[in-house]
């Protein structure tokens, strides 16, 4: 008899994302269905302002991948009005955004997936002295892996279970049988766990010198960067130079020796590999490093033919709101996006709850809409985005700074390369990327001090906005979750519309039309769940994506009953 299984929140950060599956009597998934349950509603607000309002509006989408859409803002209305930024600028963006990735990658990994990996329970029985040993065998020198540390870490969370308070550690599946590490493998990744918690400050420090602060960083402006007197200053310089060193020593001796480790302790388990989800994959170029040059490239790969990678069409991009929760269920190029809500709610049905007693619940109605998240679709196809994307379409056009990294990677492991394909190669390409930036990045700082040496000190372009004229731009950009594009229109110096289309709209995409999945419904599809009670398998495979659900407007209860509804009057904002 089939059953729905309801995981919510599925997120460890922001927990606006709901899954619904359905599983056979041998508990295999036969359907699934993904669901953001909270309202963003930013497009909406910034219709009718100043263009130049528009960035500061909009990094307030979120407070973890902040920096990007502040970024897409500003550049999407740089596109808009036909401004090129000065190279200083672009360079100091760069550098910002490296911080972004290396803040974000392994906080990602660490504080938000690596519990879908790790055993806390297991590595409270690790023998310290066999766990240092064990560091050894995935890097020459291991970062914070000597026996005295790792009993004080073993000690510290020791002390943590006596008092019954696990903190982040608590409410996890430990002791599922599909963990695979061994508790000194266990205990190597907890080390590593909680200093990243200390590292990741310093990668916000790394963001805060040229942004200002961090989050919300304040120095971009249309035309350029307002930074002026740290990016002319060599001591910020030199800072920013110390601060990079140090997380990317974190990245190069603690992420990557982990993911290696994982690589080898993870490469039989059923439940992360041959899981794609959907098979085309698009990414965008980023982190440019010179007046010409990026340290990613641009690209479509479809149906995961690997032997052929196509410009994209951005005119073949649309979004379509059959199953999420607006009023215009047209195919729309975002420049003509509608977002007018649509709320149409739960139904009742029953459902087995996590005693393995049915229950009366509040479901989603999966024939109508259920989502506030969007399906965007490229020639009528789902695509998948995000640093698998990204890391196979620069390995597939042979990217001189992807391939060795990828090549290393599966030499330490062992898999093949057909293991990228997966959420596990999904959870690997977020490192991979990681350590791109960390060994490359400082290319644009190089090439920001030789370009101000040489007496170019210009930081923001001039420009003015004709209000008798009418303006569109984008952005398109990849970010640390993926393909991100920020749409807009101006008329009469004002905006008429804007967009966002965000990695996690491509992602978490309800199902289309055509009922065609996107990347998140498809990837568990024939998921074979060893304990419906405890099911880690599907939550390991979603936080592979980093999902990031934005804050919105609209609130619920555990049962899906209404709290309150809020209404935003965007001329009061």
């Amino acid at each position: 008899m089939a059953q729905k299984i309801i995981v919510d929140p599925i997120t460890r950060i922001e927990g606006h994302l709901r899954l619904e599956v359905i599983v056979d009597d041998n508990n295999v998934v036969t359907d699934a269905y993904a669901s953001s349950t909270l309202w963003r509603g930013i497009e909406t607000i910034v219709k009718g302002r100043d263009p130049r309002d528009v960035p500061f509006f909009v990094q307030r989408i979120c407070g973890v991948c902040t920096s990007s859409h502040y970024r897409a803002g500003t550049i999407a209305i740089e596109d808009a009005l036909g401004i090129t930024p000065p190279l200083n600028a672009i360079l100091t963006r760069t550098l910002m955004n490296a911080a972004l990735f290396l803040h974000d990658h392994p906080v990602h990994f660490y504080q938000l997936h690596a519990l879908d990996f790790v055993d806390i329970v297991s590595a409270l029985s690790a023998d310290v002295r066999a766990a240092e040993e064990e560091s050894f065998k995935y890097c020459e020198t291991p970062y914070a892996c000597g026996a005295d540390h790792l009993k004080a870490v073993k000690d510290k969370v020791t002390a943590f279970v006596n008092k019954g308070a696990l903190g982040p550690f608590a409410n996890a599946y430990y002791g599922h049988p599909t963990y695979h590490f061994t508790p000194e493998q266990n205990l190597i990744a907890l080390s590593h766990y909680l200093e990243c918690l200390r590292v990741q400050r310093t990668a916000a420090q790394l963001m805060a010198i040229f942004g200002g602060k961090q989050p919300h960083p304040q120095s971009l402006v249309v035309g350029g960067v307002t930074c002026v007197m740290d990016i002319l200053n060599p001591s910020r310089l030199g800072e920013y130079v110390s601060k990079f060193k140090e997380v990317a020593d974190f990245v190069n001796r603690a992420y990557y020796p982990d993911i290696i480790m994982a690589g080898k302790a993870y490469a039989t388990e059923p439940s992360v590999l041959n899981d794609l989800g959907v098979a085309n994959l698009w990414t965008h170029k980023e982190m440019q490093y010179s007046s010409n040059e990026f340290l990613f490239d641009s690209g479509v790969i479809l149906n995961g033919d690997i032997s052929k990678v196509e410009d994209l069409d951005e005119s073949q991009i649309t979004e379509e709101a059959t199953h999420s929760w607006y009023k215009n269920d047209k195919p729309l190029h975002p420049y003509e996006g509608e977002q007018e809500p649509n709320y149409t709610g739960f139904k009742d049905e029953q459902t087995l709850n996590a005693k393995g007693e049915m229950e009366n619940s509040k479901v989603l109605d999966t024939k109508g809409k259920y989502s506030w998240i969007k399906a965007p679709r490229y020639k009528g196809m789902p695509l998948q985005v995000g640093p698998l994307a990204n890391v196979v379409v620069n390995y597939a056009k042979g990217n001189k700074f992807v391939v060795p990294v990828v090549e290393k990677v599966l030499k330490d492991t062992g898999l093949p390369l057909t293991a990228v394909l997966s959420t596990l190669g999904r959870t690997a390409c977020r490192m991979i990327e990681a350590k791109v930036i960390a060994d490359n990045a400082l290319m644009a700082l190089n090439n920001l001090v030789a370009n101000i040496k040489s007496g170019d000190t210009e930081t923001c372009a001039k420009y003015t906005i004709d209000k008798n004229k009418e303006y569109k731009g984008r952005y398109m950009g990849h970010v640390p979750r993926g393909a991100l594009s920020h749409w807009i229109r101006i008329k009469n110096g004002i905006v008429e519309n804007y967009q966002c289309v965000v990695p996690s709209t491509w992602n978490a995409s309800p199902k289309d039309n055509k009922g065609q999945m996107g990347s998140y419904e498809a990837c568990i599809i024939g998921l074979k769940i060893a304990d419906l009670k405890q099911p880690l398998e599907i939550i390991r495979k979603i936080h592979s994506y980093d999902p990031c659900i934005a804050c919105a407007v609209h609130v619920m209860d555990t049962k899906g009953n209404d709290l309150s509804e809020y209404r935003v009057n965007p001329s009061y904002c």
